[in-house]
Formats: structure tokens, C-alpha cells, sequence
């Protein structure tokens, strides 16, 4: 079993950075990738990245490629998605998940979900 509890959402003007942070506890963080989605009101669940066991290699969705980075500090149990040049459209409710098994792109891939945290970006 995983558990995860993500932090570091708010409220930003376009422009702006901000960085989440999803703190894992339970089975040993350095053995399991990670990855971050976000779901904005009445759309699907999206893709936004994830990091390998290791840090060693990393994905991101075509809408946030070069704005943002995932990054892992296995020390701490605990994975980053830092967010640059947010735009209005980045606004969603930002996930954490640990674990998958499959296409790791899709939602239902992964076995371990945080709360969430909301993001939202003014114009």
C-alpha cells in the first residue's frame, strides 16, 4: 500500500510558478515511479508527468512540455512538479499517483492516488 498527500496548490496570476509537492508513505518510496494529472471541471482526468523509480527518466504532456518538471527526492519520499509560465488553462485539481501498471499516460495505470490540490491560475 501506498499513501499520498499532495501540497503547494493556489491560487496565481498568469505568469506565474508554483511547485507541488506529494509526500508518499507506506512501501519504499525509490521502488515505484510516480506521476502527476490533473482534472479541470468537466473534463477527463489528463496526463501531466511522471518520473521513473529512479529519477532517470521523465514524460510530460504535450500541453505542459517545457513549462514544467517532475522530480523525485527518494530521501524524502517525496515528488515535485514544478510549474512555470502558468496560464488560465493549467487551472485543475492536481494529482499524485504512484505506481502503475500499463500505459502509465492513462489514469486507470496507476494504483495509488493523493487527495489532490487545487491550482488556479487568473488571468
Amino acid at each position: 500500500q501506498v499513501q499520498l498527500v499532495e501540497s503547494g496548490g493556489g491560487l496565481v496570476q498568469a505568469g506565474a510558478s508554483l511547485r507541488l509537492s506529494c509526500a508518499a508513505s507506506g512501501r519504499t518510496f525509490s521502488t515505484y515511479p510516480m506521476g502527476w494529472f490533473r482534472q479541470a471541471p468537466g473534463m477527463e482526468r489528463e496526463f501531466v508527468a511522471a518520473i521513473t523509480s529512479n529519477g532517470g527518466s521523465t514524460f510530460y504532456g504535450d500541453s505542459v512540455k517545457g513549462r514544467f518538471t517532475i522530480s523525485r527526492d527518494n530521501a524524502k519520499n517525496t515528488v515535485y512538479l514544478q510549474m512555470n509560465s502558468l496560464k488560465p488553462e493549467d487551472t485543475a485539481v492536481y494529482y499524485c499517483a504512484a505506481d502503475p501498471e500499463g500505459t502509465f499516460t492513462q489514469d486507470r495505470a496507476w494504483g495509488f492516488w493523493g487527495q489532490g490540490t487545487q491550482v488556479t491560475v487568473s488571468p
